[in-house]
C-alpha cells in the first residue's frame, strides 16, 4: 500500500463506520435475547413468561431508543407498558413504549418527568411481574430526578462545574448517584420487588456496572465522602451549589441514606447485562483495517487523560512507525477508545475528539503519510453537531495557507472553528449509539 492521503482519509472513515456497526443497540439486544416457546432468554437468564403477570420497559440513554424497538419486535404485545428517555433527536419509532426526548449532557426539565414517570412506573410493579430495564451511554444525564431537597437547577450548575474542571466520567457520576433519587441502585430498589433485568451498551472505562448511566439497577460502591473528595480535589466546594454541599455533607453525617450496596437483598431480584462496548467496536475496527490492508494494533479500550496528552502519545507512536517500523511497521493502523477529559481554559466551540485531533495534527506537522481521525461514536462531540475531527500530515500547511493559527485555537479550546474552516469536521449524525470514543492513526508506506 503505497502513500495516497485521500484513500488513506477514507480508510479511516471506513475503518470508523465499522465499528459503528458491531455496536448497533437493536443487533446487540437481539443477540442477547431471545424469545422461545414463552421462555425469554436474556444472556444466562430465562423467564417463564406464564409466570409473569405484567413486562414492564424503561430505559434511558442515546442508545435506548432503538433497544426499545428492538425489545418491541422480540416481545410484542406482552409488552404491559414503557417509557425511555431519550437525547432530543435519537428516536425510532415504537408501538408500546413511550419515548420522552430530554437535554444531554445538561439534564432539563423533560428529563425529570421522564424519570419521575419512570420512577412512578416501577413503583407499582409487582413481585411477578418483569422489568426490563435499557440503559446506554448518557443515560445518566437523561435521567435527571433531584433527591429532595434539591433542585433540577442544583444538578445542571454541578454538572457544568464538574465537566469545565475535567471530572473524569467516573467522578461525575458518582455525584451524581448522590444527588439523585433514582441512579446508584435506587431504581433497583424502587422496582423490588418485581424482577429486573437491565441490558446495557457501556460508555465508561472498564465497563464498570455501577458506572454506566450512573448505574440506577447497581449496587453503588461510591459513597457521600467519595463526592467531597472529588469537590476538594478539583477546588470547586465554592463554585457549587450551597444546596449541593450541605446535602453531600448531610449524607457524610448519616442524616441522609447512602444509595443501595451490594448486601442489599432487592439485588437478589436483580439481573444486568452489558451487551456492546467500546472493545467490541475496535474489534470490528481492526478487521476492516486488516481487509484494507493496514498492519493493525489495538492500544486500548481504556484510554483516559488528559486530550492533549493523549493526543501526543498517539502522535508519537505515528513518527516511531514512519522512523523505525515500531511498535508495527506501515502500511499500520493503531486503533484506541476510551474517553479523554478536556480542561477548559479558553471560551471556544469543540469537544475532546476535536481537540484530540487538532493537538494530534500540531504533533505530526512536518512528516509524511499519516492520517488521524477522533470521532464519538453517538455521533456528537461535546456540545456541537460533529462526532469528531479527521487530520493529516496536510493540515498545517492548509491552514497557513488560510492565515489559521492552530496554536491560538487549541489554547482557546476552539477545535470546531479550526476543523470547520478547513472542511475537516467528522460529521455522521446521531447513531443512536453510544460506547465511548474510537480513534483511528493510519501510516502509510512511501
Amino acid at each position: 500500500m503505497t502513500y495516497d492521503l485521500e484513500k488513506m482519509r477514507k480508510d479511516a472513515i471506513k475503518i470508523f463506520h465499522r465499528g459503528l456497526e458491531a455496536v448497533e443497540p437493536a443487533a446487540a439486544v437481539k443477540r442477547n435475547c431471545r424469545l422461545t416457546d414463552g421462555m425469554l432468554r436474556i444472556g444466562k437468564s430465562t423467564f417463564d413468561l406464564s409466570k409473569i403477570d405484567n413486562i414492564y420497559v424503561v430505559g434511558t440513554g442515546k442508545a435506548s431508543a432503538p433497544m426499545a424497538a428492538a425489545i418491541e419486535d422480540i416481545l410484542g404485545e406482552r409488552i404491559a407498558k414503557g417509557i425511555v428517555n431519550v437525547k432530543y433527536g435519537h428516536v425510532a419509532q415504537l408501538k408500546t413504549v413511550k419515548l420522552i426526548e430530554a437535554g444531554h449532557p445538561i439534564p432539563d426539565e423533560n428529563g425529570q418527568a421522564g424519570a419521575q414517570s419512570i420512577l412512578n412506573l416501577v413503583n407499582d410493579a409487582g413481585k411477578n411481574d418483569l422489568v426490563v430495564c435499557l440503559i446506554s451511554g448518557g443515560g445518566s444525564a437523561l435521567l435527571p430526578l433531584p433527591f429532595q431537597g434539591l433542585t433540577l437547577k442544583d444538578k445542571q450548575d454541578t454538572t457544568d462545574v464538574l465537566l469545565a474542571c475535567g471530572a473524569t466520567i467516573h467522578e461525575i457520576n458518582a455525584i451524581r448517584k448522590h444527588l439523585s433519587a433514582v441512579k446508584g441502585g435506587r431504581l433497583a430498589k424502587a422496582a423490588f420487588p418485581a424482577t429486573i433485568v437491565s441490558l446495557m451498551l457501556s460508555d465508561v472505562i472498564g465497563d464498570n456496572l455501577d458506572v454506566i448511566a450512573s448505574g440506577p439497577t447497581v449496587p453503588d460502591s461510591s459513597t457521600f465522602k467519595d463526592c467531597m473528595n472529588i469537590f476538594s480535589k478539583y477546588s470547586i466546594i465554592n463554585r457549587l451549589p450551597r444546596a449541593v454541599v450541605d446535602h453531600i455533607e448531610a449524607g457524610i453525617s448519616g442524616t441522609i441514606p447512602e444509595t443501595p450496596k451490594p448486601d442489599d437483598p432487592v439485588f437478589e431480584k436483580t439481573h444486568n447485562l452489558v451487551i456492546g462496548s467500546n472493545i467490541d467496536a475496535i474489534r470490528a475496527a481492526k478487521k476492516e483495517a486488516e481487509a484494507l490492508g493496514y498492519r493493525t494494533l489495538v492500544l486500548s479500550s481504556m484510554i483516559e487523560g488528559e486530550t492533549r496528552e493523549v493526543a501526543l502519545v498517539h502522535g508519537a507512536l505515528a513518527r516511531e512507525v514512519l522512523r523505525t517500523g515500531n511498535p508495527l511497521p506501515a502500511p499500520a493502523c493503531i486503533l484506541s477508545g476510551g474517553e479523554t477529559t478536556v480542561t477548559l481554559k479558553g471560551d471556544g466551540l469543540g469537544g475532546r475528539n476535536q481537540e484530540f485531533a487538532l493537538a494530534a495534527a500540531l504533533d505530526i506537522a512536518g512528516h509524511d503519510r499519516i492520517v488521524v481521525l477522533s470521532g464519538g461514536t453517538d455521533g456528537n462531540d461535546g456540545p456541537t453537531d460533529a462526532a469528531g475531527a479527521i487530520a493529516d500530515n496536510n493540515t498545517l500547511k492548509r491552514a497557513e495557507k488560510m492565515n489559521l493559527s492552530p496554536h491560538m485555537f487549541l489554547e482557546k479550546n476552539d477545535s470546531y472553528h479550526f476543523f470547520e474552516k478547513l472542511g475537516d469536521l467528522f460529521k455522521t449524525g446521531p447513531t443512536n449509539t453510544n460506547v465511548m470514543d474510537l480513534r483511528i492513526i493510519l501510516v502509510s508506506k512511501p
